[in-house]
């Protein structure tokens, strides 16, 4: 779903450049990441960040960890900004890609990101529009670019369709599933849900009654 534009988005963007890394200089940092953060620790990028609430959550719960959100939505990644900016406390381990999330691989060298995360990316539900889901095999190749053998991909996504087809996906494709990992329904899961971290979309989602599916796999 795209936001509104907001007016104030870009100005912001421009005066907090070394928060929301914009598309140009994402790419020169390419296998170079690690400079612009506080510490050297290792690195997980959420792919379609939205509003933030899932990458702020998870930065503020592991600060040995560097976040980056990529976002391609101007007013989405501006809201994100803001709300990591205005945090009560810092959060030195957390950074975003105003830029297409497509290009991961030209963003990133192999085995810089540790993990990845996909939350309830849009389903594209017609057949014809299959090779823009972010599960489709050509995406699953650029997440493989970046990843060391054994990285993990997280997919979390309350549309039914939409994990089925990734399931399938990702099987062709030769992830390794976690059957750990795998859940039909995450929140009447207690164990699953003690580390679980939501986002916009899974709260309201949720909240409403329906499922949330969850996927963890790793790239061979």
């Amino acid at each position: 779903m795209r936001l509104r534009n907001k007016k104030w988005a870009q100005p912001w963007l421009e005066n907090h450049a070394d928060l929301v890394i914009n598309q140009d200089r994402a790419v020169s940092l390419k296998g170079n990441w690690q400079s612009i953060f506080t510490k050297e620790q290792p690195l997980q990028i959420e792919i379609g960040t939205g509003k933030g609430q899932f990458i702020i959550g998870m930065a503020k719960k592991y600060p040995d960890i560097n976040f980056i959100g990529m976002e391609i939505q101007e007013a989405a990644v501006a809201v994100a900004g803001r709300k990591a900016d205005e945090y009560e406390d810092e959060l030195p381990n957390l950074k975003f890609i105003y830029g297409d999330g497509a290009g991961v691989d030209t963003y990133f060298a192999k085995g810089e990101v540790s993990k990845l995360f996909l939350n309830f990316s849009d389903p594209w539900p017609k057949t014809r529009h299959e090779s823009r889901r972010l599960t489709y095999k050509s995406f699953l190749k650029s997440y493989q670019a970046v990843l060391p053998v054994g990285g993990e991909l997280e997919f979390k996504t309350d549309n039914r369709g939409l994990f089925e087809y990734s399931l399938y996906s990702f099987a062709n494709f030769g992830i390794r599933f976690n059957p750990a990992g795998i859940s039909l329904n995450l929140h009447e899961d207690e164990d699953k849900m003690i580390d679980n971290v939501e986002t916009e979309y899974e709260h309201k989602f949720a909240s409403q009654g329906y499922p949330i599916y969850k996927f963890v796999g790793s790239f061979n």
